[in-house]
Formats: structure tokens, sequence, C-alpha cells
């Protein structure tokens, strides 16, 4: 997951205590990716966790097609994995998560919002506004018109305090 933003496996690196996060928004270098899983080593810490969101790509390089002719993204973690190996001695494992596995059990807040998305949109759908989106407005919902949601894509800003969070507690991001 995490076509062309990094957000999914930024937030998911972070509360998952990744060592290194790959994200879209920054190409990454594999050598700098590998010094950080070999300074770990070196200090006695024998594993690495290391998140790639399928956007990623290298430095001068581009995303991994698994299916050019319909732009399917996939493959970059393996190709991660392969060349850390490569690089380092160490084995390495190669995990693609499952649908079943990218969730989990609903939290209130998640059942209270998808309440609140479904009623508004039933709202839109009553009072005949059509070509609007329902989104999370805190504290509100609100209707955005889907020309301006899809216009600019969203991505991870450089200077987010999530972004700026992992690196102040240590994650790579491979840059």
């Amino acid at each position: 997951m995490g076509r062309y933003a990094g957000f999914i496996a930024l937030h998911a690196g972070i509360a998952g205590s990744a060592d290194v996060i790959l994200i879209p928004e920054i190409p990454f270098d594999i050598e700098k990716v590998c010094d950080k899983i070999r300074r770990r080593e070196a200090e006695g810490r024998h594993f690495s966790i290391v998140v790639v969101a399928e956007g990623a790509a290298p430095k001068g390089g581009s995303v991994s097609l698994i299916d050019p002719e319909h732009q399917r993204l996939g493959g970059i973690a393996d190709k991660v994995a392969h060349s850390i190996e490569q690089m380092t001695g160490k084995e390495t494992r190669s995990l693609v998560l499952g649908h079943l596995q990218r969730g989990g059990s609903p939290t209130t807040f998640d059942r209270l919002l998808g309440l609140r998305f479904g009623a508004a949109a039933v709202r839109l759908i009553a009072e005949r506004q059509f070509g609007y989106m329902v989104a999370l407005q805190p504290p509100t919902i609100g209707a955005v018109p889907i020309k301006e949601a899809i216009a600019t894509p969203k991505r991870v800003a450089l200077n987010s305090d999530t972004l700026i969070t992992a690196r102040d507690i240590g994650i790579s991001l491979g840059d």
C-alpha cells in the first residue's frame, strides 16, 4: 500500500517501531539503509524492521511495476530485502501484507466515524447534491467537491511533524 503517498507506511512504521521507513516522497539510498542496519548490528541489535511503501523508489530510479500495462506497483520490498541481504550479509525476509493484515478490529472512533460518513453521504443524496465526497474536517463532517478532492494529490509534507518525529526518534528514511 502507499501508491504515491507514504502516510500509511510512515504512520504504521512509527507505530510499529520500524528502524527504516521508505516512502515515495523521499527517494532512498540503499547504502544509507544498509548503514543503519550495520549500526544496529554493531550496537548488539541483531534485527531491523524496514517498512517500504509500494511507491518508494531509489534515488535516480523509478517505482517498481509488476504490471507496467496497468501501472500496477509492487515488488519494491523484495528488491530492497534482496539488496540488504547482498550488501550486509544478513538474512532478510520480505512480507507483503494482505488485506486482512492491513486492518484490525475497528476502534470506537472508527465505528463512529463510519456511521457519521454514511449518514452524511445519505443526507447529500437526499438533498440531491451529487459530485461531492464526505470528509472529516475536524470536528465536523463536511462535503467536498470531488473535483477539488482529486485536484492535488495529498502527499507527506517533508516538513511534517510526523516525519520530523520519525527522524528525531532515530528512524532512517533512507536519505
